[in-house]
């Protein structure tokens, strides 16, 4: 078979899964994919799909769209912002998975209301990120202690019980 000029893909793929000390027939099997598959792909013979890559480098611990540039399915000049900051969000080892990825939702929506967003109709971009402005449960998990009167994470005003965006409700004193 000839290389399909993803050699770089390929190796990139080999230490990434050497560093994380595992086998070839152990990482395909985290990953959901065959072995031989496996080793097509490190060795530069086979372009695996975004699904695919993703599988990868959720049993790796790696950052998705790391590989999607180095696969040439996102423009590195392009989005180079913003992969490099998903991927140090990922890669810090003092967040659990589920604070990434409410992190990870509410960059996104910051971006997207600046007019920075994903094309959502782009498999390597639109996977689990919001259409939307934040939603409010993840708002309130990200403040999680910080009482309904500190500010929001989307920037909006805490909700009052008066059902007005006009301020907070005062009480007759």
């Amino acid at each position: 078979m000839a290389s399909l000029n993803v050699g770089n893909l390929g190796e990139y793929l080999r230490e990434q899964r050497r560093n994380a000390q595992l086998s070839l027939r152990q990482l395909a099997d985290a990953a959901g994919v065959s072995n031989p598959y496996l080793s097509q792909i490190e060795r530069g013979l086979r372009k695996p799909s975004a699904e695919v890559l993703q599988q990868v480098a959720k049993a790796l611990r790696i950052s998705a769209e790391t590989l999607y540039v180095r696969a040439g399915i996102l423009d590195a000049e392009r989005d180079r912002d913003d992969v490099e900051t998903r991927a140090v969000v990922l890669a810090d080892p003092s967040l659990n998975e589920r604070q990434k990825q409410v992190l990870l939702q509410i960059y996104e929506s910051f971006r997207k209301e600046n007019g920075f967003g994903t094309d959502a109709d782009d498999p390597a971009t639109a996977q689990d990120r919001p259409v939307d402005a934040v939603p409010d449960d993840v708002a309130d998990a990200v403040r999680g202690g910080i009482p309904d009167g500190g500010a929001s994470i989307s920037g909006r005003r805490p909700r009052t019980t008066g059902g007005s965006d006009a301020g907070p409700q005062q009480t007759a004193g």
